[in-house]
């Protein structure tokens, strides 16, 4: 990862990133596949996913969500 930074490579990396609208969500981080650059994360590359996949995605983001909010500041 830090080599696609330093050498602006483009790659895409799996990576945990704030989604602000892709797969239909915002205001939550999740592990995403991600065009990584210069920039850091350039990219959040949105698959195509069937149904099966969906439904864990969305299992997922209800996981981390849900986490969040019982943690008491």
């Amino acid at each position: 990862m830090i080599e696609s930074v330093v050498k602006d490579r483009k790659q895409v990396i799996p990576v945990s990133a704030y989604l602000d609208g892709e797969y239909g969500y915002s205001d939550v981080t999740l592990g995403v596949p991600a065009v990584i650059g210069r920039k850091g994360i350039e990219k959040i590359i949105e698959l195509d996913l069937n149904t099966e996949e969906k439904h864990v995605f969305d299992m997922g983001i209800l996981s981390v969500k849900s986490a969040i909010s019982s943690i008491q500041i």
